[in-house]
Order: C-alpha cells, then sequence, then structure tokens
C-alpha cells in the first residue's frame, strides 16, 4: 500500500510502499478514504511531541470503509464506515480507566504518534475505539470532525455553561468549537493573530460576534476562554480579558512556554485548566450532536502525496478550516 511515512523529526514525509497491515484481536483494517490534517501532526512531525514510533505514518482524524475484521471484533462489519480518533488504545485497568478518564491513561497509546495512522491507503485501529460516521456526512466533510470536532467540542464543555465566550485562534477546532456554542446560544468573541485579515473574516462568518486581534481586549468580560492556538502568551492575555470566576481553558496538545503573569490577572476565582485528549464519551456525544446542528466542516482536499504541501500551509498558516487528504486519483 501507498503511504508517507516519517522517517526522522524535523524532515519531510516520504512516499513508501508499505506491507497491507493484518488487523490483530480486536482490530479492523479500514480503507482510507479520508485523513485530515491536525495540528498535532505538526507538532510530531516538527518533533515537538517527543518519541513517537518511527518510522510513522502520521494522521489521526481517519475516515474510511472497514475491509477486513480480526479475531472478536464484534461492533463492526465489512463494508461499515468508520472514523478512528487521537486516542487509540488504554488499557482499561488503570484507575482513569475505570473512572470515566480513559483519556488520561498513563499507557493510552495514540494514532498517528505511537500507532501508525491515516497517511496511508490502509490502517489498522482498534474496534473499541473506532465511531460510525453519520451518512449526512460526506468522508472528507467527516474528517476534522474526528479531532479538530472532538477537542473543540471537550475544550468547550470544560467552559461550563459560560455565556459569553472568547476563542482565541481561529482554525480547524474553534471553527467546528463556534458552531456548536451558537447552536447552544452562546455570546461569541473571536481573536486571531493581529492583523490576520482573512482569519478575521472566517471567525465573523461562524460566529456573527466581535472579531478583533488576540492583542486586543473585548468590549466585555468574558465568562471563558477558550485557546486553540499553541502560543503560550495567549494565556496571561485570556485571563485578563476574563471576567472574576471564569476559565480559560487550554484545548491543546502542546503550547509553547507560558510567560510569567501577575497573580491578580488569576485571582478573583479564576481557573487556569487544560484538556488531554479524549474519551469515547465525548465521540458518542459530539458525533450524535453534529448532524442536528449541523456542523458545517471548512476543509481545502488534496491528495495523499500532497501531505508535505499541507503541512507546510498549516505551518505558515495558509489554511482557512482544515486540509483532508484523499487517495491519489492514480491508487484508486
Amino acid at each position: 500500500m501507498h503511504a508517507m511515512v516519517l522517517r526522522r523529526a524535523c524532515e519531510a514525509l516520504q512516499p513508501m510502499e508499505l506491507p497491507l497491515p493484518v488487523p490483530g484481536r480486536k482490530q479492523v483494517l479500514i480503507r482510507v478514504c479520508a485523513c485530515a490534517v491536525c495540528r498535532t501532526d505538526l507538532h510530531v512531525v516538527d518533533g515537538e511531541l517527543a518519541d513517537p514510533k518511527l518510522p510513522l505514518v502520521p494522521g489521526h482524524e481517519i475516515i474510511g470503509r472497514v475491509v477486513e475484521v480480526g479475531a472478536d471484533v464484534d461492533r463492526f462489519r465489512t463494508g461499515e464506515r468508520v472514523g478512528v480518533p487521537w486516542l487509540g488504545w488504554t488499557c482499561g485497568a488503570c484507575a482513569y480507566c475505570r473512572s470515566g478518564r480513559e483519556n488520561l491513561c498513563p499507557q493510552a497509546r495514540f494514532t498517528g504518534y505511537q500507532i501508525d495512522g491515516g497517511y496511508a491507503e490502509y490502517t489498522v485501529a482498534d474496534e473499541r475505539y473506532c465511531f460510525a460516521i453519520d451518512p449526512r456526512f460526506g468522508d472528507a466533510e467527516a474528517a476534522p470532525l474526528m479531532c479538530a470536532g472532538l477537542i473543540g467540542y471537550r475544550t468547550l464543555r470544560m467552559a461550563g455553561d459560560a455565556r459569553r465566550l472568547g476563542i482565541y485562534g481561529f482554525g480547524a477546532a474553534a471553527h467546528i468549537a463556534a458552531q456548536v456554542a451558537r447552536h447552544e446560544g452562546r455570546e461569541l468573541y473571536a481573536f486571531t493573530r493581529p492583523g490576520d485579515v482573512a482569519a478575521q473574516d472566517f471567525a465573523r462568518r461562524l460566529t456573527g460576534g466581535w472579531v478583533g486581534g488576540s492583542d486586543e481586549m473585548p468590549p466585555d468580560p468574558l465568562d471563558a476562554a477558550l485557546i486553540f492556538a499553541p502560543v503560550g502568551a495567549l494565556v496571561p492575555a485570556a485571563l485578563r480579558a476574563t471576567a472574576p470566576g471564569g476559565v480559560v481553558v487550554c484545548g491543546g496538545i502542546h503550547m509553547s512556554d507560558i510567560p510569567s503573569f501577575p497573580y491578580s490577572i488569576l485571582w478573583q476565582e479564576r481557573t487556569l485548566r487544560s484538556v488531554a485528549n479524549l474519551t469515547r464519551r465525548d465521540g458518542e456525544e459530539f458525533l450524535g450532536l453534529a448532524p442536528k446542528i449541523p456542523v458545517v466542516t471548512e476543509t481545502v482536499t488534496l491528495n495523499l502525496s500532497q501531505a508535505n504541501e499541507a503541512l507546510a500551509r498549516l505551518r505558515e498558516g495558509r489554511l482557512t478550516g482544515a486540509a483532508v487528504l484523499v487517495p491519489d486519483a492514480a491508487s484508486g
């Protein structure tokens, strides 16, 4: 099968022909129809997330069809369409797994990081960590739901019932979380890189509210702020914009160092918290809600062989919404 492979961190992906993977117990073999490109992929490729499996097939926002099932598979049959997210395996036995916090399992393994992912024609996945996909979504439309959507949803949930909501960094996750928030009747404020007119126009179209640079204060104090950009300096900026008793939620797996800030902007019972991964419950809730809103994903489709170009566009801020890789026409 054709795949784009990371041989060493900080190097371009290499096109390779790999053996067709064989599904093990409780695993399904999936023909990949689409795989969205996530900022976490960029963190892995650029060496900002340590110790990936190498060589590695990245990609963890996978939509595909089950073509073969391993022993004891009982959730899916051949021909069914499934989505595969970042969280790819947990032990099921630790205190975190037993208490519904499997996203914190110390033995967890992640798709496109410790497990080969979706920048390939085929992949295998643990059936426990696959989700059925509503037929109202096409393959490319559905792909960003598997991480941008899920992480955006979990990040939003961490904000509680905050009415006045600020969103910092308006990329793939933010543009989905904003749609859920609007559906829930929240008031939205969007913050982009100062002077990024294209991102601000995109944010304005989706939020219908105030839009400005991350160096600006909103016209009203926020009840909560969601940070999706991997920029530590946004933490004190968001705290300053947040009202007493509010919460600032960091939605990314990686962020640059947070600069020191005065205690006064955390005082008055403001809360600063992070989001780690996702749970299967997140997936079930969000994927049940998304078609009812309905969530509309903004995507740019590229061939699998253009994976490096997709990563470069994301790295350089040249994407609106999410890039999605699909199999090259020549490879079917």
